[in-house]
């Protein structure tokens, strides 16, 4: 069976790459075959393990942010971010990444920002005499790092898939905080160190065209995600400051963030800030398919044990200090042709808590170590990343050249970057 699982991972990966077809629905597919004539199980016990609480949150969570969306709200906050760099153009990067990761970090999550962010990066670069792959890096370490925010759509994905590894409530938020921390702070030193660089040599110009003002429906927007942010946010940081206190773990244990973002995505239509047609149909559902569908053949992957004989494996056949380049490695590499979250994240973040116990290292380290991993290739342009940015170059950029970029210059100095910021991390550990 554990070969069987483990062959079935890789061909529902190669068929959805080769077909472009959903790879989530070939995991379904094979957890029905495997679960039901493999191991004997019942048709209602396969159906249990379709992951219904992650499916809950992302479906809750992108539906209030959608309304965002679908009126331009995000969109026109990025194109002011970006004005406000005019003066300064050497840091036209950092001001990329921190208008990405904003708008990320506001709940657009990663795909929608750089659906809607690479197109008019990609001809900024072009007007500006901005290095592409800088450009390109730029915006997607910020659709990554603001999407790994603990509200946005991956924070809250890593976070449920911690929780149903086994980590406890608490330490999933403080874990979700440092996985954003990290994929916040590694971009800043790069880019802030090739900026200051080349300041005086470089030939960045930017047009200063005035952005239009937000309108009602905007402003009424934005206001609703920020009241969110600090509902979710203020309770659990309060319970971390200020410790057993009967009232604040009484409202902890309530929060729930799937919950709350419907109460707001009423709101939302009651003040009329988007149609519900049009927010429903924004929701990301391949996504969620995918991420549910692997999702339920990974479980069945943790009963036949698979989990724990990768983890056996690693914690006995290879050196303790070797363990967290070994997951970067693998995620990476799972990265160049897969999704971060529909496959990488589900696939070993359940192998973490054992790997913890087994090697001694920190459970939160190795977190980190996939999502590093897993990101540091993700403009691959077999991943979802590079994909997007390759499918929003225009007539003006050779796309065969930019392929050539990311496959070639973009993900291996990524990769670099990511190995470096491992060493580093590992020296606190």
């Amino acid at each position: 069976m554990t070969l069987y699982l483990i062959a079935a991972i890789v061909i529902s990966i190669v068929l959805g790459y080769t077909t472009k077809i959903n790879i989530g629905l070939f995991a379904i597919v094979f957890a029905y075959l495997i679960g039901c004539f493999g191991m004997k199980l019942s048709a209602y016990e396969v159906i249990k393990l379709w992951p219904l609480k992650i499916f809950f949150v992302i479906f809750a969570v992108t539906l209030f942010y959608n309304f965002s969306l679908a009126n331009g709200a995000l969109e026109k906050l990025c194109e002011h971010l970006i004005y406000k760099c005019r003066h300064f153009p050497a840091f036209l990067p950092l001001a990329i990444f921190f208008a990405a990761t904003t708008v990320a970090a506001l709940g657009a999550g990663y795909y929608t920002v750089l659906a809607t962010m690479a197109p008019m990066i990609l001809l900024l670069s072009k007007r500006t005499n901005l290095n592409i792959i800088i450009a390109t890096l730029s915006v997607n370490y910020g659709a990554l790092a603001g999407a790994n925010f603990i509200t946005s759509q991956s924070g809250v994905i890593f976070r449920e898939l911690m929780s149903g590894a086994g980590v406890a409530n608490d330490n999933t938020f403080t874990y979700g905080l440092g996985i954003f921390a990290a994929t916040f702070l590694m971009p800043i030193v790069l880019l802030g160190s090739y900026s200051f660089i080349n300041a005086k040599t470089s030939k960045i110009a930017i047009q200063t065209v005035v952005p239009a003002p937000f309108d009602t429906k905007q402003k009424k927007s934005i206001m609703l995600i920020f009241m969110m942010m600090t509902i979710v946010l203020v309770v659990p940081i309060s319970n971390l400051l200020i410790p057993n206190v009967d009232a604040i773990e009484f409202l902890n244990a309530r929060i729930d963030i799937g919950f709350i973002a419907i109460f707001f995505a009423l709101m939302s239509l009651f003040l009329k800030l988007g149609d519900e047609k049009t927010v429903i149909a924004l929701i990301p559902w391949n996504t969620l398919i995918m991420i549910c569908g692997v999702g339920m053949l990974i479980s069945l992957g943790v009963e036949v044990g698979v989990i724990y004989e990768l983890t056996e494996w690693l914690s006995t056949n290879v050196p303790i200090w070797m363990i967290p380049f070994l997951v970067f490695i693998i995620s990476a590499i799972m990265s160049i042709f897969a999704s971060t979250l529909g496959v990488v994240a589900p696939t070993l973040f359940p192998m973490v808590p054992a790997l913890a116990v087994a090697s001694g290292l920190s459970p939160f380290f190795l977190f980190i170590c996939i999502v590093i991993g897993a990101q540091s290739s993700s403009i691959s342009p077999f991943s979802s990343g590079g994909s997007l940015i390759l499918g929003a170059a225009q007539v003006h950029i050779d796309k065969n050249k930019l392929l050539h970029t990311l496959l070639f210059k973009a993900v291996p100095l990524d990769i670099v970057v990511g190995l470096i910021a491992i060493l580093l991390i590992q020296m606190i550990f």
